[in-house]
């Protein structure tokens, strides 16, 4: 076993929990409900506060500031936490903050994610694993994205906004519907305009279920009725388990509309 190395300059509160094998650089401050658990990484200046868990092997970079209360001027104080999980890096000036009472009073992020610098995860969104979000990004109150899903650099993602798994998000968009899984959505106002077909590629989705795909866009762009009447047709037709998950995915309960394909 091996113990926490922490710099003669940081500030442990009483209280925190920090795990085996730690390393808490200069001018850290870790307040007294954080718990970092195993080779937990704070390179330096870093600030992790609130009742917050930050899982094994996770690294965060200078000025990151951690489990501060949420940007909710409806927030009066209450006990909310943040949840991150293993394996994650959070770089320079990434801002996660707690949950709140409205939103179920937790924020969560993932395994083995990518934060780059300046991006921001705000109160009660919900991350999923291997998600990366690029420079100065912006997932706003309640979001859900899900696993494997990337936001590009300048985005934005609006509150209560669900992101589909695989999902890619291109620069400077600003997202304000529910994406489906695998959509791949670019423009200034967040257009969807395809399948993210290099990230199906890179996974190595079978060549038949990305056939499936495509086809399934196609009935959801230019078929007859209601975006959510295609999805149930398209449920009823397919035998791709990909396919089957956007229908599920469009077929759920949601606080916002869908993007839709143009």
């Amino acid at each position: 076993m091996t113990e926490a190395r922490i710099h003669p300059s940081a500030v442990i509160e009483p209280g925190a929990k920090i795990g085996e094998g730690c390393v808490i650089g200069p001018f850290c401050h870790v307040g007294p409900d954080v718990t970092l658990h195993d080779r937990v990484e704070l390179k330096s200046h870093v600030v992790v506060g609130g009742e917050t868990e930050v899982g094994s092997d996770t690294v965060i970079f200078p000025f990151a500031v951690i489990g501060e209360i949420p940007q909710d001027l409806k927030f009066r104080g209450e006990k909310t936490r943040l949840v991150i999980g293993a394996r994650n890096r959070i770089r320079e000036h990434v801002t996660m903050n707690t949950g709140t009472e409205g939103g179920g009073g937790e924020t969560r992020v993932g395994n083995d994610g990518l934060f780059m610098a300046g991006c921001h995860v705000a109160h009660d969104a919900r991350v999923g694993d291997r998600v990366i979000l690029v420079n100065n990004c912006a997932l706003a109150g309640h979001c859900i994205i899900e696993d494997d899903v990337i936001v590009g650099g300048l985005s934005g993602v609006h509150q209560w906004v669900r992101v589909g798994r695989g999902a890619i998000i291109g620069a400077v968009t600003m997202v304000t519907n529910d994406v489906i899984p695998y959509g791949l959505v670019q423009a200034p106002r967040g257009k969807l305009d395809g399948l993210n077909l290099v990230g199906l590629k890179r996974k190595g989705v079978a060549r038949s279920d990305i056939t499936a795909l495509r086809a399934a866009f196609q009935m959801l762009a230019q078929g007859e009725g209601a975006f959510q009447d295609r999805a149930r047709r398209l449920g009823d037709e397919t035998q791709s388990d990909y396919v089957k998950e956007i229908v599920d995915f469009v077929l759920s309960a949601s606080d916002r509309s869908f993007l839709t394909p143009g």
